[in-house]
């Protein structure tokens, strides 16, 4: 493969040096086609400090070997489940010669993939579609240059459902992505268009751009249903020749879809058929169960003791309504109300997961103090983790996503 030019433009004298520095600490561990461009991605993420920038690379090629991502992903075969329900693909390049990335997420049956197979089978098909991406970048750069090593997303969140999301096992696979992402791809992202996001995505969004990383919250560009609005922008870096009639191009396939379904490949449900035995539905889940009394609340203490974490809820009432709240005391004994109170009913589990920071006590409170008739039966599910411990993958229990400390009362 051609070497892509080593020249690089728009760098001050002190970040010239800090390259210099940088690529000769590395010398040892780099490879032929890691030139200035992909050095300068690791010194800018960590603000062109040469020795930061060290420890984070020699990590991530620690991971990269632990993982296989150069040896065996390449040749890996993903499960027929992945295969047929994973939704992505790519139909073109932007005007700089960047790949095009298309990603229908409705289409991520989130619980259905994790039902059946493992977590870490999902987030190597994910690994596989970015390499493969990357390689093409690479491939383009020789002929269009730098400006090509990067990569352009369309994510199109029409259908978007943020329950699937507020489940915890597709909650901490989120998180763990991000971290993977934010620790082994540096300032790969030229710009992502979310579009036909929902009102409540910015809920979503707020709790998930805690775990990133400035440039990568910089490139993200939000937009509503407004198709004009969206595709204006879109088409403004990419040719219409090189997207799918739905998102303003022109291109159709084989089949006439205005999706191009045959190319961007659309997921869906995945059919029960797929689901592991060994993997217990949510009726079965061990939820604590506990009578609130007429005039009475339930509060439920965790303890926080790091920032960037999440705390997650899933709960019910088997009849009637219940106030729902969460406070937050600090180590001086300053409390806030950090979610609510809301009144919730009876019907769905009510789920959620929102950003907390240590160290402080948080307390989740069940309140009934409003009914003077009705004792009212509530079961729960209620945790505090810190995803970047997450960081390394593991199909094993993990005792840091238990919480730091819990009580009630």
């Amino acid at each position: 493969m051609a070497p892509i030019s080593n020249t690089v433009v728009g760098i001050d004298d002190d970040q010239r040096f800090a390259l210099m520095k940088f690529r000769r600490s590395v010398k040892d561990v780099v490879k032929p086609e890691h030139n200035d461009h992909f050095l300068l991605r690791w010194l800018r993420a960590r603000q062109w400090d040469p020795e930061a920038a060290e420890k984070m690379l020699r990590d991530s090629l620690k991971w990269r070997e632990k993982w296989g991502v150069d040896t065996t992903l390449p040749t890996w075969q993903p499960p027929e489940v992945l295969e047929k329900h994973f939704p992505s693909g790519s139909t073109g390049f932007d005007k700089e010669g960047s790949p095009v990335i298309i990603v229908p997420f409705v289409g991520l049956d989130v619980w259905g993939l994790l039902h059946s197979l493992t977590r870490s089978d999902v987030i190597r098909m994910i690994l596989k579609h970015l390499e493969n991406y990357i390689a093409i970048a690479r491939k383009q750069a020789e002929t269009h240059g730098a400006a090509a090593l990067k990569l352009t997303v369309i994510f199109d969140l029409e259908g978007f459902n943020i329950k699937q999301y507020a489940w915890k096992p597709a909650a901490e696979m989120v998180f763990t992505l991000l971290q993977l992402y934010e620790a082994n791809y540096p300032e790969i992202l030229k710009i992502c268009f979310i579009v036909n996001a929902p009102k409540i995505f910015s809920l979503a969004f707020s709790v998930v751009k805690k775990f990133m990383h400035e440039y990568t919250i910089s490139k993200i560009k939000i937009y509503g249903t407004d198709a004009k609005k969206w595709q204006a922008q879109v088409l403004s870096i990419i040719d219409k020749d090189q997207i799918p009639v739905h998102y303003g191009g022109t291109m159709v396939d084989e089949n006439g879809d205005p999706r191009c379904s045959l190319i961007v490949k659309p997921g869906g449900k995945v059919p029960k058929s797929y689901y592991s035995k060994n993997i217990a539905s949510d009726s079965e889940k061990e939820y604590k169960k506990v009578t609130i009394k007429t005039g009475e609340k339930h509060v439920v203490d965790l303890l926080c003791l790091e920032n960037d974490s999440v705390l997650k809820w899933e709960f019910g009432i088997e009849s009637h309504d219940i106030k729902f709240s969460i406070k937050r005391k600090d180590e001086e004994g300053n409390e806030e109300v950090v979610h609510g109170p809301r009144k919730v009913g009876e019907g769905p589990v009510d789920v959620g997961v929102m950003p907390v920071k240590g160290p402080a006590t948080y307390s989740v409170v069940f309140d009934n103090k409003n009914a003077f008739l009705r004792n009212k039966k509530v079961y729960y599910d209620l945790l505090i983790s810190v995803p970047s411990r997450d960081l390394n993958m593991s199909d094993e229990p993990d005792d840091s996503c238990e919480p730091a400390a819990a009580g009630s009362k």
